[in-house]
């Protein structure tokens, strides 16, 4: 059951997730996170979601952790840093494309969340910050292996060593997001981002380039260019190559089967 926290809406083959508490800007807490978890696996296996967007609701995208909620805590400590706690890896892990909507600050965690989405629209003036640096925290979720092959490792240090806040118009000049707009044209635009990948773009295809890119950033090129081969054959031979190749000549939305995903 997802929780109130985290709103949940699939429309068009996009499943739109929401942070929602909008009066702590989207800070989250223990069970809103293993809300956010929830909503992720569930838009995986979901054959009608072949996209995702995850976005915040308010003017803010997510301020990070509720600290005010670990103050004293040790319970909600644990909790927050356990297996069963967020894990915005799972958005990384997805076979689905996950376009991140930085509709306006993200901080701590929040930032985590939105560098493990496999695209960034954000905010012109959104201030974005990884902040763990000021609060004597380390490069939490995995950030030291991730930022460094998003911007390269001088950035990365930068934004890692500093915590300094950075604009929605700075992450595009320097990688870390794909486009910046005004604030309210944020989600709109991915959305319909996402809404034509649903649309126009092979499900297995979509699945397979996805993981191709985050295994090669570990591969040597040889191994990659074979694996690349090898999926060629298969790709070659799976319908979706002359329902495409239809689709075209007729004018027409092609007409992809869903991907079949684990449970």
């Amino acid at each position: 059951m997802i929780v109130e926290t985290v709103r949940y809406e699939v429309g068009s083959g996009v499943a739109t997730i929401t942070l929602n508490r909008p009066d702590r800007l989207n800070a989250v807490t223990p069970e809103m996170g293993g809300a956010v978890n929830e909503a992720l696996r569930r838009a995986e296996l979901d054959p009608d979601v072949r996209a995702v967007v995850l976005t915040g609701a308010g003017r803010g995208f997510c301020a990070g952790a509720d600290l005010a909620l670990f103050e004293d805590d040790a319970a909600a400590l644990r909790d927050a840093t356990s297996a069963e706690g967020l894990r915005p890896e799972l958005a990384l892990r997805s076979h689905k494309p996950v376009i991140a909507a930085v509709n306006g600050p993200a901080a701590g965690v929040g930032f985590a969340l939105m560098l493990h989405c496999d695209l960034r629209f954000v905010a012109e003036r959104a201030s974005l910050t990884t902040s763990f640096a000021r609060l004597g925290l380390v490069a939490e979720y995995g950030m030291g292996w991730l930022l460094p092959r998003i911007v390269g490792v001088s950035a990365a240090m930068d934004l890692l060593l500093s915590g300094r806040r950075i604009s929605g118009t700075e992450a595009v000049e320097i990688g870390l997001a794909q486009r910046a707009l005004p604030a309210e044209e944020v989600l709109p635009a991915a959305w319909a981002y996402a809404a034509g990948l649903a649309r126009e773009c092979s499900p297995r295809s979509l699945a397979a380039i996805k993981a191709q890119v985050y295994r090669g950033l570990d591969d040597s090129f040889p191994k990659a260019l074979d694996e690349s081969r090898e999926l060629m054959v298969q790709s070659l031979r799976s319908p979706d190559l002359p329902e495409g190749a239809a689709a075209f000549a007729e004018g027409r939305p092609p007409r992809f089967a869903p991907l079949d995903t684990p449970e």
